[in-house]
């Protein structure tokens, strides 16, 4: 199995895609700490008007300590996104490890009714891009 720094699920009509990479000038190895910014793509595939809500990430590092990170909207913001239409946002996340793990859901209500649903966010590898290759050999 690959661990990729990308992931693309499509969960009731809505598409989350995840692209990570990791920011060497901004990490300190020796302290330790390890930066990655990773971009969200969410596009509406379904029929009808709906409202991003509430997030909540599963962020697990190289010895599978968990952190679960929760809160209103994404970036500040609350998109309403009609059919066809996306939205994307750029976040970071630190480690304490050399790589790690993001996955989880977000909260979405539909405009019209206000009936909330659940879209999940595939897991994707906070990884440096030197270790993609080596993590993908290991057995």
């Amino acid at each position: 199995m690959t661990q990729s720094p990308n992931s693309s699920i499509t969960t009731n009509g809505v598409c989350v895609q995840a692209k990570a990479h990791y920011l060497a000038e901004e990490s300190d190895p020796d302290a330790p700490f390890f930066l990655f910014v990773y971009r969200i793509s969410i596009s509406n595939e379904s029929d009808q008007a709906i409202k991003l809500m509430t997030r909540h990430w599963i962020i697990r590092d190289a010895y599978n300590e968990r952190e679960d990170v929760q809160g209103s909207g994404v970036v500040g913001d609350f998109p309403v996104l009609a059919p066809g239409e996306s939205y994307e946002y750029t976040s970071t996340c630190p480690l304490r490890t050399r790589w790690g793990t993001m996955e989880g859901s977000y909260q979405f209500e539909v405009c019209d009714s206000g009936e909330p649903f659940e879209v999940a966010i595939g897991r994707f590898f906070l990884v440096p891009a030197s270790k993609v290759t080596e993590l993908s050999t290991e057995g």
